[in-house]
């Protein structure tokens, strides 16, 4: 019997419900520190706890997946938490294109991508120097906005990066990915392509709540000029969105794009949940600053379903339970290898 498994973190809860209502038995690898958060739900059929989420590396842990006939879930956490060669140097069958990870974690590869894709994208900075007008600084990696801050000259950069070595939070300027600041309505755009339908889904979409650069807003513009911080970027949580529906044709093309470029640069491809994340200007342009090659915490707004999975599906289908539904109907028609690696 197949079963599903992924980190306790991120998404698992959704991911490993949806697997359970399509049938599947469910796995947790859980740090010790949070089981008693994940016992509380009886759709987790097993645990295999740990001290370290890369323990999914060693012999005894990949022994007991094998044992249950195992697949990985890929999240953010997997991401954040192992470089791009242990990733690669998972045995456990992983659900989609685990190559296509690393070019998620290099800032780059990851330009490169949607150049290729031909999205509108913000323009990189090579170095502090070049700065002359308001950009980011992201680090590499899914480190979930923590570290980002922005800046308006060299000056300002250095003040900052300076401010986050000491923290311990980068080491250095080869941390840090420089890009212009987008202007506009922050949209995480989430994505199901099947692999084994050739088809495209859109399934949601949501904003993120930043700690604490969203909470500044709260502050009188006064106070915040005498606040000496740097504002973090750290996502807090997620907030619904629906777009205006003169959008979805724009949203759809950029989807495709984004997959068929994929297939050219990183085969297999995309295969499975993904999600362009950026923002609409004024006139309703989309610029993509990001983008996840995998599932993302936003749809865990959407367990029973969003308003855009609601037009596919006359049944509550979150991103979790849709994963599961793929591996099912790859299961019942032998084609397995379409949609692992």
């Amino acid at each position: 019997m197949t079963s599903v498994a992924t980190l306790g973190s991120h998404c698992a809860l959704q991911v490993l419900k949806g697997a359970h209502d399509e049938g599947f038995k469910t796995i947790l690898v859980c740090e010790k520190k949070r089981e008693k958060l994940y016992r509380r739900f009886s759709f987790i059929d097993e645990f295999i706890l740990v001290d370290s989420f890369k323990e999914i590396l060693e012999q005894k842990c990949v022994a007991k997946l094998e044992e249950q006939n195992a697949i990985i879930i890929p999240h953010g956490t997997l991401i954040a938490q192992m470089n791009s060669n242990e990733v690669e140097a998972i045995k456990t069958p992983i659900f989609g294109n685990k190559w296509i990870l690393r070019w998620e974690s290099d800032r780059n590869m990851k330009e490169k991508l949607m150049s290729e894709s031909q999205l509108n994208i913000p323009k990189s900075i090579s170095s502090p120097k070049e700065i002359n007008g308001l950009i980011i600084a992201k680090r590499h990696g899914a480190a979930g906005g923590k570290g980002y801050f922005l800046a308006t000259n060299e000056k300002d950069y250095k003040r900052k990066r300076d401010k986050l070595i000491q923290q311990g939070t980068i080491k250095g300027d080869s941390d840090l990915y420089i890009q212009e600041y987008a202007f506009g309505v922050s949209a995480y755009l989430q994505y199901f392509y099947s692999a084994l339908k050739d088809e495209l889904e859109f399934f949601g979409v949501d904003r993120r709540y930043e700690s604490d650069i969203d909470g500044l807003g709260r502050i009188p513009a006064p106070q915040q000029i005498d606040i000496d911080t740097i504002p973090s970027f750290n996502v807090i949580g997620n907030i619904p969105l629906v777009l205006r529906e003169s959008l979805l044709e724009e949203v759809y093309s950029m989807g495709e794009k984004f997959v068929e470029a994929s297939k050219r640069l990183v085969k297999p491809g995309m295969t499975g949940p993904f999600c362009l994340e950026g923002v609409y200007d004024d006139s309703g342009k989309f610029t993509t600053f990001e983008f996840s090659a995998r599932i993302v915490a936003g749809t865990n707004l959407y367990v029973d379903g969003s308003p855009y999975s609601a037009f596919i599906y006359d049944e509550s289908m979150s991103m979790g339970r849709r994963i599961a539904r793929e591996i099912k109907n790859a299961k019942k028609n032998n084609q397995l290898s379409k949609i692992l690696t």
